[in-house]
């Protein structure tokens, strides 16, 4: 991916510098979501083009996989990567700093008690249930 600067946070924004990229990661990472239809049914109701597109843009930038559902071989599958992975405490942060800034975001208090204090189990028992989530959907 072609950078516009040598810049880290800019260089992080050409990954995810939009809502709906950090919304699919989201997906992925904290509600188990693999799938295009999945998706979709989130409660910000990304229009069908701004999915795919960025679907496809995660895909280039190396953060997500697509891989053949082993039930439905019409049916895709979007896993995490290890780029994507190491999106998660980025992730967490943008959570803690949300529920501090505005009380009424419906955050789970033991999810921000756990990232404050025990953010690398927290961050694996994340990614492992993220993993065993999509094993269960095959």
């Amino acid at each position: 991916m072609p950078r516009r600067s040598d810049c880290p946070i800019s260089n992080v924004l050409d990954f995810v510098g939009d809502k709906w990229s950090l919304l699919i990661l989201r997906d992925l990472i904290f509600f188990n979501k693999h799938s295009y239809s999945e998706f979709l049914n989130s409660p910000e109701k990304m229009a069908t083009n701004i999915l795919s597109s960025r679907l496809e843009k995660l895909e280039k930038g190396g953060l997500i996989a697509k891989h053949v559902d082993m039930n439905d071989k019409r049916k895709k599958i979007y896993v995490l990567t290890q780029l994507g992975k190491d999106m998660l405490p980025i992730m967490l942060e943008m959570v803690i700093w949300s529920s501090k800034h505005d009380p009424n975001i419906n955050t789970p208090e033991q999810l921000i008690k756990r990232a404050k204090n025990d953010r690398e189990n927290l961050i694996n028992d994340l990614l492992v249930r993220t993993e065993s989530g999509l094993t269960h959907k095959k």
